[in-house]
């Protein structure tokens, strides 16, 4: 028989890896939103910071928290992915705004359909599956953005544009992850927990008399 537990592709603690990535996009958002320089190479180096803590989160932390092999898969080349765009961007942080803008978006194409596959694949048996899609949707959609930004944007825009999308994720996804981890148990893991009709009865079975026992009573 399949338990409940085996059904679904994450694990009971999988909801540390969306808190841990609200956090990180956290403090990513408030460095592009107070700080005063919006250059090309502030955000290589916010995006490159970014993309090699979050990467790191989503290839181990996943790896070790869900039970789908082929969900473990999708989301590791999801990390090395953030890892070696993360890299790239550290590397070459003075490589300037056009390298930027089309960093972030073969980025966030990549990544973004990756998390959409997977939350589309897992919709019916996780309830994280929500998140992987909102999650994917809305870093297509920067992906989207920063291809449509004409050759000569201000980088002012394009790390901006980069800002607000962390702000996002990481309010949803601090959001998402806290409501994983108290939202209540399932109803399978529930009726797993009731006790058998024999337990309930204390264990005791009572039996009919026998047509012996009636005749001497009789008697």
């Amino acid at each position: 028989m399949t338990t409940s537990q085996d059904a679904a592709p994450v694990g009971d603690r999988y909801w540390v890896i969306p808190v841990a990535r609200g956090v990180v996009a956290a403090i990513a958002a408030v460095i592009v939103t107070f700080n005063a320089d919006h250059s090309a190479q502030l955000g290589l180096v916010v995006f490159g910071g970014f993309g090699i803590v979050t990467g790191l989160l989503v290839a181990v932390v996943s790896w070790r928290t869900m039970v789908d092999g082929v969900g473990r898969a999708f989301f590791l080349g999801q990390g090395l992915i953030g890892v070696a765009s993360g890299i790239v961007a550290l590397v070459a942080n003075d490589a300037g705004n056009s390298f930027f803008v089309y960093l972030v978006s073969v980025w966030a194409a990549l990544s973004g359909f990756l998390e959409l596959y997977s939350g589309f694949r897992s919709r019916r048996t996780s309830p994280a599956a929500r998140d992987w899609l909102v999650i994917g949707v809305i870093t297509a959609v920067l992906a989207l953005v920063f291809l449509l930004l004409p050759i000569n944007t201000n980088a002012v825009v394009a790390v901006g544009l980069l800002g607000a999308y962390t702000a996002i994720v990481a309010v949803y996804l601090l959001i998402a992850g806290l409501s994983l981890k108290w939202s209540p148990a399932s109803p399978a893991a529930d009726s797993s927990t009731q006790p058998a009709p024999s337990e309930a009865g204390h264990g005791t079975i009572t039996r009919p008399a026998s047509p012996d026992q009636n005749t001497e009573t009789a008697s």
